[in-house]
């Protein structure tokens, strides 16, 4: 397989409050394509191109705490559906596989919506659909999968390609993990289990991007399992369709980061629209995995012992299972404080002197 050229767009992105907004997002994204594929195919021809999370729609329902079950019904969209058929047009035009994400309906969980990332072939098919296993908890109003555990596995199993798909394509084994997915290395783990080679990240807010989260979370993942990581970050955020100022929500930092660690294209600016690119090459990846001794790391994994790491539970399974995601500060007394107090119960953590 030769090497070719990855994109990352950056692009601008204004929120919506209907579905019908996206639109304006989605022109915008074609402009960008363009300007980047032009550019970036000089060196190596540009095979696969990233429209990181929040692109399409903003995050509109994290920042305003709207209720779940209305902005399922008016924002979020369907996969398939009118969306990924517009970017399915761009992929046919410019011959690339897409990687993006969008709050999307499921047809087996009326009233809900779900963060999905999803691929789309040169011929504009989806050929992947990922749904985010770790939201951002505190604010995100998304349903994963383990939210409705018992659901999931009735229709998918409980095996990885039910929670980390891969899919295997010409330029590579792809998968997704989107933002804060790529904050637990078991995310990363369950991708590279099930085969991943090219996977995707994006977005990661500031202030974490600027005190470098982002960035040692891109290489580490990257490093630990041996694949490339695709990480464009967002540009300037208009919170609404009508703002007039945008914010540097996201504090840039896109990159894209090689199955040895190294960034091999990044771009630092995100006050704005532009892109980030680098070579990826699935030949010296695969030579790496099979003929290093040391650092081709996942051969030495000794998996029962590492079981007991996760013997006991956590994070509570099936909470809405029965009921919709809660606003912010009712998932903040119902989940998110009694977990620490979970931790400090069991010894793992210990409570602050003051």
């Amino acid at each position: 397989m030769e090497p070719y050229t990855a994109v990352g767009l950056i692009p601008t992105v204004r929120g919506i409050r209907k579905r019908a907004e996206i639109r304006r997002n989605l022109e915008h994204l074609a402009d960008l394509m363009a300007a980047a594929n032009w550019l970036s195919s000089l060196d190596l021809p540009v095979r696969l191109v990233a429209i990181p999370e929040g692109a399409l729609q903003g995050f509109t329902d994290e920042v305003f705490d709207l209720d779940h079950a209305r902005y399922a019904e008016e924002c979020a969209i369907d996969i398939p559906g009118e969306e990924t058929a517009f970017l399915g047009e761009l992929a046919r035009h410019w011959q690339v596989y897409i990687m993006a994400q969008a709050k999307a309906r499921h047809p087996e969980f009326p009233g809900r919506f779900f963060n999905v990332g999803f691929i789309l072939d040169p011929e504009g098919t989806v050929i992947l659909r990922h749904h985010k296993v770790a939201p951002l908890w505190p604010v995100e109003h998304s349903v994963t999968p383990f939210d409705v555990w018992d659901r999931w596995v009735a229709l998918y199993g409980e095996r990885l390609e039910a929670f980390y798909p891969v899919v295997d394509t010409p330029i590579g084994r792809l998968g997704i993990m989107m933002a804060n997915e790529g904050s637990y290395p078991e995310n990363a783990r369950g991708l590279a289990m099930n085969g991943a080679e090219v996977v995707y990240r994006g977005s990661y807010p500031h202030p974490h991007t600027g005190n470098e989260f982002f960035a040692i979370q891109n290489r580490a993942r990257a490093l630990d399992n041996n694949f490339y990581v695709v990480a464009p970050n967002l540009g300037t955020y208009y919170l609404e369709q009508d703002s007039p100022v945008p914010v540097d929500t996201f504090g840039g930092q896109s990159m894209i980061v090689d199955f040895k660690g190294r960034i091999v294209g990044q771009q630092g600016y995100g006050n704005g629209s532009t892109y980030v690119a680098g070579t990826i090459d699935i030949e010296a990846l695969r030579q790496h995995r099979t003929r290093a001794a040391w650092d081709n790391w996942l051969k030495d994994l000794q998996v029962e012992q590492y079981r007991l790491i996760y013997a006991e539970p956590i994070y509570p399974k099936n909470l809405y299972l029965e009921e919709a995601p809660k606003g912010h500060a009712a998932y903040r007394r119902a989940v998110l404080e009694p977990q620490v107090e979970k931790l400090i119960a069991r010894g793992i953590w210990r409570r602050p002197g003051s």
